[in-house]
């Protein structure tokens, strides 16, 4: 094969290599949509943390943006956090019941 062309072939699979792994607004918007949902059941809880409400900003403003890898990498990260939000609201109630309630 001539240089050109072996250039162009690994260019192409670099390409859609690439494009494979980009994500799709469908998927960003339902991840942005989970980690909604986690949140606010975090604020039920009346403990939202922080970082989970700057990293919720950070993807709506990619999802404006159309930088749904952006988005979708944010919007994973608070969901994350917005769970573990809750799963120390229920760790602390077990806690509090344990130590206090004899």
């Amino acid at each position: 094969m001539r240089p050109a062309t072996i250039l162009a072939a690994a260019f192409g699979v670099v390409l859609c290599g690439t494009l494979a792994n980009a994500a799709t607004q469908a998927e960003a918007a339902a991840a942005l949509a989970a980690a909604q949902s986690a949140e606010a059941e975090a604020g039920h809880l009346r403990n939202q943390w922080l970082p989970t409400e700057a990293e919720l900003k950070t993807a709506q403003a990619a999802m404006t943006a159309g930088d749904f890898d952006a988005a979708l990498a944010a919007a994973q990260r608070a969901e994350a956090l917005a769970r573990q939000s809750v799963e120390q609201s229920h760790e602390q109630d077990k806690l509090w019941s344990d130590a206090v309630i004899k």
